[in-house]
């Protein structure tokens, strides 16, 4: 759902969750004291759960790459499944793992809607780079739009250089 459904809908629905009332947000109040709505902790919930998907898919190739008979092997060798998993099959998909969590980190960076919903717009405490953005096209100030977007470019090459360079792919080719 989180790849189809509109950013600021899935923010909403948390939002109603995540308050005093709602069924997380009562838990969590009783937990810590503190609220989840319009804080850091109600954003980083909120992200990681919108960018599911970019994790997911990675990892799920990364295991399904894994040959079968390596883990037969070791069954039959007498490993226990989480030994296999611990042993075989984590080291052997850390590509993928390196690859989810960038591809997870560059989206949670940029996402507006879920942040602008769950987290308001708080400085110094839910005030992110992708609605520093939206605050500087506002009030027309596009000089400081421009730096702050270009450090978004910035990071999203480095974070596409990253999983390239861990896939031992080449980051630029050359013919």
């Amino acid at each position: 759902m989180p790849l189809v459904m509109p950013p600021t809908v899935i923010g909403f629905y948390l939002l109603l969750l995540f308050s005093p009332d709602g069924v997380l947000g009562e838990f969590w109040f009783t937990l810590s004291g503190s609220t989840l709505a319009f804080s850091f902790s109600g954003l980083v919930i909120a992200s990681m759960l919108y960018s599911l998907p970019f994790m997911v898919q990675p990892l799920v190739n990364a295991f399904a790459s894994i040959d079968i008979r390596l883990r037969e092997a070791a069954a039959s060798l007498g490993a226990k499944p989480a030994d296999i998993f611990r042993n075989l099959v984590l080291p052997l998909s850390k590509r993928g793992f390196i690859s989810a969590c960038v591809l997870t980190f560059a989206h949670t960076i940029g996402e507006f809607g879920i942040v602008l919903m769950v987290g308001g717009n708080i400085p110094g405490e839910t005030r992110v780079i992708s609605i520093a953005i939206y605050e500087q096209v506002e009030t027309l100030n596009y000089a400081e739009a421009h730096i702050l977007s270009g450090g978004l470019i910035a990071l999203s090459f480095i974070a596409l250089s990253t999983v390239y360079l861990s896939n031992g792919r080449s980051v630029l080719r050359l013919n």
